[in-house]
């Protein structure tokens, strides 16, 4: 018998997002620590936070804020929200997903999920490179004028998600006085001058990618790689 096995292949396999994939203990934690504090209560420590996940949102903070009056726990569940609500764009992978993620690019996607999660998807896939879309219709520069728009291979409409990633990029570039920044060329984000024709056959055409548009736009040096 050989002693090597044989790999196996598969049609589909499935994952859950969060706490599979999307490691968000740490943004929950920071929620709660902050909600607390903004309440005057004693700030739980990251064991005492993190322990509470998975009750109700009531009963978490009541246990994690037990010096808290109880006629204080809408004020602490809102202020919770409006903290968990700031991060909520953070992207913290367990270890290893990434590596996963890479090797499965050309064939991975999520199907019958909340809309966060299919945001934070869409997100990490445009960020990591793991994402398959193009420009319709015109370039960046014409997506924010509202002329064009960005379809993944499957003909979904993620020009939001493009928008949204490229003005984030853009505060945390100005935030930090970054006048020029290097990007990947080609891409329907950060390509500069070519850009692929929105045939998904690999052709180019003239044109800027959503990001470089944005950045353009805002006085910042976009160089291609």
């Amino acid at each position: 018998m050989n002693s090597i096995a044989r790999a196996r292949r598969f049609d589909l396999i499935a994952f859950d997002w969060d706490g599979t994939l999307f490691d968000s203990t740490a943004i929950i934690v920071r929620s709660i620590q902050a909600a607390v504090r903004d309440v005057g209560g004693a700030v739980p420590t990251d064991e005492a936070a993190s322990y509470v996940i998975g009750m109700a949102l009531t009963q978490a903070l009541a246990h994690a804020a037990p010096d808290v009056p109880p006629e204080r726990y809408p004020e602490l569940g809102q202020r919770y929200r409006y903290h968990y609500m700031q991060h909520q764009d953070d992207l913290s992978l367990f270890d290893g997903v990434l590596p996963l993620l890479e090797r499965a690019r050309h064939g991975i996607e999520f199907f019958g999920l909340q809309q966060q999660a299919t945001e934070h998807w869409h997100r990490i896939k445009r960020l990591q490179g793991l994402f398959q879309a193009v420009l319709v219709g015109g370039d960046g520069h014409d997506v924010w004028a509202g002329r064009a728009c960005v379809l993944d291979a499957h003909g979904v409409d993620v020009t939001e998600a493009f928008k949204q990633g490229a003005k984030l990029a853009l505060q945390r570039l100005q935030a930090a006085h970054i006048d020029t920044v290097y990007l990947k060329s080609k891409s329907p984000s950060c390509g500069q001058g070519q850009i692929y024709d929105g045939s998904f056959s690999g052709q180019l055409r003239e044109g800027d990618g959503v990001s470089t548009a944005l950045f353009k736009q805002h006085g910042i040096r976009v160089i291609s790689l």
